[in-house]
């Protein structure tokens, strides 16, 4: 005679205190003994995201030179050479233009598959985007459907928006509906309050960093009693968890403490790293925490925004990201641009080896989820609508290392809508889409 004493937890398990709520990760304790996979909570959780990168890239250092098995990745794509495996580049792709040119509006279309009305005014009009139609399938049981960030304020760039257009299309990826479109978060004490509660004031919050409290010290009664009851594999994820967690607050903490010292304009946003790498850093390390924690399965990340002004000291490009990626086929600026764009995948690399690192189910966070980095222009030079730079890594859903070429000037909703698809969404069309590429 066998006996099962195996408990098990529930999947969306939270520890409480003080007004705090954090989401655990999926432990074995929450897993039913004698359970099939595909009816616990270890069954594969599809996770799709969208990364935005401004003014293009230099294309010949970008674009695979060869659509064979083993193709040799460019200079900028080089620091995927880790995720080969887990990688599709897709080619030939272009934006949706509509009669008149867009631009630098072209983030209001880059999601959405359809050209953004020009206009000026609050009469903006775009498109349900496909973040927000795979939200709607997979993350109708998340505490957030879908999250939206970016590094930049748009407060402080009024006025930087496309000439007829509404600055709009310009300040998100991500569009609920055609008439709106929902704001993106830039700093990452507000989005990790708002995934571990504490929601309060700007005074708060400058009153908790003073007094240095983590948001775990208020829970350790619950996680006490939590530790006791589990097993020893799960007391080990646990405490790497949480390690995380207390990480990623040490780290928001320290950079509002420089904010704060460093400040020289008094509304500038408490918990905004100085340096754009520890912002962007802590967006993706937030991101891949609401991942883990299944607080949400979709996000969309712009981490730079067009006519971005960003200067890379770090990378000796001191001239403006906009004004280098206008090269006019200058060496220097060709050069310099090109150091961007690989920084900026640099960076996203990071991001994919925190997600191949955290366990999740049967896998990897990076094994059952699908992200999709690009632009909304290819050649920077001249706005061009197309070929557009476009990679898809993560091992759910899309068979990897691959270079897929399309047909010149294929629609991007093309493939925006084989993504659909991919995951489950019954839809015949996107936006402009002349068909679908299969992923």
């Amino acid at each position: 005679m066998m006996f099962i004493s195996k408990r098990s937890l529930p999947r969306r398990m939270f520890l409480r205190g003080l007004g705090t709520t954090m989401a655990l990760p999926l432990l074995d304790a929450m897993v039913p003994a004698l359970t099939a996979t595909a009816q616990t909570p270890a069954r594969q959780t599809t996770r799709a995201g969208f990364v935005y990168v401004p003014h293009g890239v230099i294309l010949n250092q970008w674009t695979p030179a060869s659509t064979t098995a083993g193709f040799e990745l460019p200079t900028i794509l080089q620091p995927l050479e880790p995720f080969r495996d887990v990688l599709t580049i897709v080619s030939n792709l272009a934006r949706p233009e509509g009669q008149l040119l867009q631009d630098h509006a072209c983030t209001g279309s880059w999601l959405t598959g359809v050209p953004p009305k020009r206009t000026e005014g609050s009469d903006f009009l775009a498109a349900r985007s496909i973040d927000q139609v795979i939200a709607a399938e997979i993350g109708r049981d998340t505490i957030f459907p879908s999250l939206e960030v970016a590094t930049e304020d748009f407060g402080a760039l009024l006025g930087a928006c496309m000439s007829g257009y509404s600055c709009a299309y310009m300040n998100t990826l991500s569009w609920e509906t055609p008439t709106k479109p929902l704001p993106m978060e830039i700093n990452p004490r507000v989005v990790f309050e708002r995934m571990f509660g504490w929601e309060s004031t700007s005074d708060q919050r400058v009153a908790r960093m003073r007094a240095d409290r983590s948001v775990l010290d208020v829970v350790t009664e619950d996680l006490s009693d939590l530790t006791r009851t589990v097993g020893r594999r799960d007391r080990s994820q646990l405490d790497e968890y949480l390690t995380n967690v207390r990480e990623t607050e040490r780290r928001i903490q320290q950079a509002e403490k420089r904010a704060n010292r460093e400040l020289t304009v008094p509304t500038a946003p408490i918990g905004v790293p100085e340096s754009f790498e520890d912002h962007a850093s802590l967006m993706f390390d937030l991101l891949a925490l609401a991942f883990q924690t299944d607080q949400t399965r979709v996000f969309t990340f712009m981490m730079c925004r067009e006519f971005s002004v960003r200067t890379y000291p770090n990378l000796g490009v001191t001239d403006p990201h906009h004004t280098v990626s206008h090269t006019q086929n200058r060496p220097a600026l060709i050069a310099a641009h090109t150091k961007v764009n690989t920084y900026h995948v640099q960076l996203f690399a990071r991001f994919l080896e925190r997600l191949h690192s955290t366990p999740d189910g049967d896998g990897t966070l990076l094994d059952h989820s699908t992200i999709l980095y690009g632009s909304g222009m290819g050649d920077g030079n001249v706005h061009a609508p197309s070929p557009l730079p476009i990679a898809i890594a993560g091992g759910n859903r899309v068979a990897g290392g691959r270079h897929i070429l399309a047909p010149e000037k294929t629609p991007l909703p093309n493939l925006l809508l084989g993504l659909a698809h991919r995951f489950n969404v019954d839809m015949p069309s996107f936006g402009t889409s002349s068909g679908e590429i299969s992923l």
